[in-house]
């Protein structure tokens, strides 16, 4: 389901989160969400590893002191993608208007999602891209916490729970049919008001041999 901007869902992005550089799609986020967000990082993304941040823009949140074979950012954002100094190249690309990843079958050893999942409007079949993309048993970690922008998130996505939400990204990746061991996590900080969520799965690798 696409978006639908309206003259009241700016109100409610411009009233919720006054600050959030809404034109790049991003919202903000407390601190200790953000290092939860990079201690499950720590916790489930190979060091030594190549790494795809999807939808990346101007930080990718991963553990500073790990060691990563190559870091990839994909995002919109060209200006913002430049500015993050954990990515060792970039690419631009709209995911909305083109779903089919530019990498080949087996390239990396993890990928992320980033508080962005929600602005996808065909998300299982970018979801089954990156288990393309992915090797046997690599992990795609999806984190999102209860904010989004009103304008960019689906329609579907505004129509859940947090509960729901989890429901849903799961959902998503039993549709794109090339993932096992799916999990669903609550991640919030104790005593942190703002949540973080998390689905993480393994790649079953592409349709065919890894090239």
């Amino acid at each position: 389901m696409a978006p639908f901007p309206t003259p009241t869902l700016l109100a409610l992005d411009r009233k919720l989160y006054p600050g959030s550089g809404r034109d790049d799609g991003s919202a903000p986020v407390d601190p200790a969400t953000v290092a939860a967000i990079t201690d499950l990082y720590r916790e489930v993304m190979p060091a030594g590893g190549a790494i795809l941040d999807v939808m990346s823009s101007w930080v990718s949140h991963l553990p500073p002191e790990v060691h990563y074979r190559r870091i990839v950012g994909l995002g919109i954002d060209a200006h913002a993608l430049t500015e993050n100094a954990f990515l060792d190249e970039w690419r631009v690309q709209d995911l909305n208007h083109e779903p089919t990843l530019p990498f080949s079958n087996c390239e990396f050893d993890g990928a992320a999602i980033c508080g962005a999942v929600q602005y996808l409007a065909g998300p299982a079949k970018i979801i089954r891209e990156i288990g393309r993309v992915l090797k046997p048993g690599a992990p795609l970690v999806v984190t999102f916490s209860n904010r989004c922008l009103c304008t960019t998130a689906t329609g579907c996505w505004r129509l859940f729970d947090d509960t729901g939400r989890l429901s849903l990204v799961a959902r998503y990746f039993v549709e794109a049919g090339n993932w096992t061991d799916i999990r669903c996590l609550d991640r919030t900080p104790f005593g942190v008001a703002e949540p973080l969520y998390a689905v993480i799965a393994r790649s079953i690798g592409a349709a065919g041999s890894c090239d």
